[in-house]
């Protein structure tokens, strides 16, 4: 009887043991999705966080990219390209991209800036078995332009030897602006012969070549600078007018000369804005002066002023041409043009001469020094005293020696 019982309480034992390990079977396949989810969404938030990181290393790269592209003078087309090509050689893929200049949000919208922003949707893996949606994901960044410093001088360039270059026994003072060249030459902008240079600083997306000291405040010349953008890039051009205006008279009066213009004797010019078709001549022992005057030499026309004249012109102080007074068309070939005049002469305005060298020889500058020249090459051998605060003579700021920062 005692065996029966012992045998009979094994049997139950076993039987609830049986039962114990189903339940633990069963138990196990109800949690195994919430395991292996929990897991999955561990190692997939990983990876959202990683891909968020990669996407805002892209935003940033892509606003630089367009930012590199404003200071260039470029538009919104160009800029938006280039930004839209860094993100995609850095991985975008499938996802969007969004550019404004300046930004359309945010402490940076008055400024000059670039605003990138990126969308893309990640594919789920592991949590998948919860939801079938994508995973969105936005990086923004913005790209502030600071331009360092302000020129008095500018060449244009990308590549020139001596592109801007002092020789002779020129002597050159330059307040309150650098002097600076695009030009990535190692000879970019050379100081040769007897030449005297004084500014705040010579810049170059180059290199420098000094035979002869220069006095700067900076304590030394700056080279493989970025390069600065065209402070005239927007100008509009002017249109040429009918009829064709004479220059054989003691007074000008604004409009299109056709056949270009060769001026002697005592002649003036009265304000507004001439077109010349054709090069413009101050010959020698000519007394020529204007105020408020732009002159726009089209094509590859060309300007050349005797040494023997005495020319005191100056600039619009307001409007659409405000602080330009001679300017070149962007559309002209290589040329040179010749700015010479005794010490009497004044000259007081931009200088805009993007597709052509700008000689510059005259002992002259402009009302208190107020000169600017922007060129695509720069030689100077005259004797000037240059300013950079003519605002009020309605000038504008060149700038020089850009920055760019991710700040947000």
């Amino acid at each position: 009887m005692a065996s029966f019982s012992r045998i009979f309480r094994d049997f139950v034992s076993r039987r609830l043991r049986r039962g114990e390990g189903g339940n633990v079977a069963i138990v196990f396949a109800l949690t195994l999705p919430v395991v292996v989810g929990g897991a999955g969404l561990g190692v997939e938030t990983s990876y959202w966080y990683y891909s968020s990181l990669k996407l805002q290393a892209t935003a940033d790269a892509a606003a630089y990219a367009g930012a590199l592209e404003k200071i260039q003078g470029s538009d919104t087309a160009a800029i938006t390209t280039a930004a839209t090509q860094s993100a995609t050689d850095n991985g975008l893929g499938a996802g969007t991209i969004t550019v404004n200049t300046p930004p359309t949000s945010g402490p940076n919208t008055a400024k000059k800036a670039v605003e990138v922003i990126l969308n893309q949707d990640l594919d789920r893996v592991f949590t998948s078995i919860f939801t079938q949606s994508k995973v969105p994901e936005q990086a923004r960044a913005v790209a502030l332009i600071t331009d360092a410093s302000k020129a008095c001088m500018q060449a244009r360039n990308p590549s020139a030897s001596q592109a801007l270059l002092f020789s002779g026994s020129t002597t050159v003072k330059v307040g309150g602006c650098v002097i600076m060249t695009n030009s990535i030459a190692s000879d970019a902008l050379k100081v040769q012969g007897s030449a005297a240079v004084q500014a705040d600083c010579l810049i170059s997306a180059g290199g420098i070549v000094l035979n002869n000291p220069v006095t700067t405040v900076c304590k030394t010349p700056i080279t493989q600078a970025l390069p600065a953008a065209d402070p005239f890039a927007n100008l509009p051009t002017p249109a040429a007018s009918n009829p064709c205006e004479n220059d054989n008279k003691a007074t000008l009066k604004p409009g299109t000369y056709c056949s270009g213009m060769s001026l002697s004797g005592v002649v003036t010019l009265d304000p507004g804005v001439y077109v010349v078709q054709g090069n413009l001549k101050i010959n020698a022992n000519a007394v020529v002066a204007g105020a408020g005057v732009t002159i726009f030499m089209e094509g590859s026309s060309t300007v050349s002023m005797n040494g023997n004249a005495t020319v005191t012109l100056s600039a619009p102080t307001s409007g659409t041409y405000s602080g330009v007074l001679f300017y070149g068309d962007r559309t002209g070939t290589a040329a040179q043009s010749t700015f010479n005049g005794t010490a009497a002469s004044l000259l007081t305005g931009a200088i805009y001469f993007p597709r052509q060298q700008v000689n510059y020889l005259g002992n002259f500058s402009g009302v208190n020094g107020c000169t600017q020249v922007v060129a695509d090459t720069i030689q100077w051998s005259g004797n000037s005293t240059i300013n950079q605060d003519c605002s009020a003579l309605g000038m504008k700021d060149i700038p020089a020696a850009p920055s760019i920062a991710i700040v947000e």
